[in-house]
């Protein structure tokens, strides 16, 4: 539990100092940073997603394809760890069958694995104009690991409310994964244009 608070406290404070700064720049500016985030958003397979979770970060992210790229990574890092912490809980309900306890622990498992390599991909980002294969590679990976979660709840043998939870909670996080997945591929196109 204390690596969880420890995450989300890395997560809160990368997310804070990128907001820090919107009260200096002017609303024109801001008006062009969404304007820029839309854009970029839609070339994502998930874009009002994309879009509602990054434009309240507009001032902080301007018109940059790294800092938008770092925000995504921050954003789906900290959904991570909250989807992460929210099925360790879900796992230790009373009540499931022995197939929904082996499921929930195969997903608590993969999720915590998402969550070690999205925060090595952003860590990857924060280097100075450097970002190589292996920040795509481990998002790419972080990705297939919450989509094996959802496979674990997949077929009518898993019905009911806690397949509907985590495939919900999961659903989402892979979405916001697969977001920053395009930008930071894109930001890394740039590097090479």
């Amino acid at each position: 539990m204390k690596r969880w608070r420890a995450i989300s406290t890395v997560v809160i404070v990368a997310v804070a100092v990128m907001v820090s700064g919107c009260e200096s720049r002017g609303v024109g500016g801001s008006k062009r940073s969404t304007e820029f985030i839309r854009t970029s958003c839609s070339a994502t397979a998930y874009p009002t997603l994309c879009y509602s979770s990054l434009s309240t970060h507009a001032a902080a992210i301007q018109q940059n394809p790294k800092l938008l790229a770092t925000a995504a990574l921050s954003v789906s890092l900290a959904t991570a760890v909250s989807t992460s912490a929210d099925m360790v809980r879900l796992s230790r309900a009373a009540g499931m069958t022995p197939r929904e306890v082996g499921a929930m622990q195969d997903c608590v498992e993969e999720l915590a694995d998402s969550v070690e390599l999205i925060r090595k991909s952003l860590a990857e980002m924060k280097q100075i104009e450097a970002v190589t294969g292996d920040a795509q590679t481990w998002l790419s990976a972080a990705l297939t690991d919450e989509e094996t979660c959802m496979d674990g709840f997949a077929g009518k043998i898993m019905a009911g409310g806690v397949k509907t939870a985590v495939r919900g909670k999961i659903v989402n996080v892979a979405h916001m994964t697969s977001n920053a997945l395009c930008l930071v591929n894109s930001y890394a196109t740039t590097l090479h244009d």
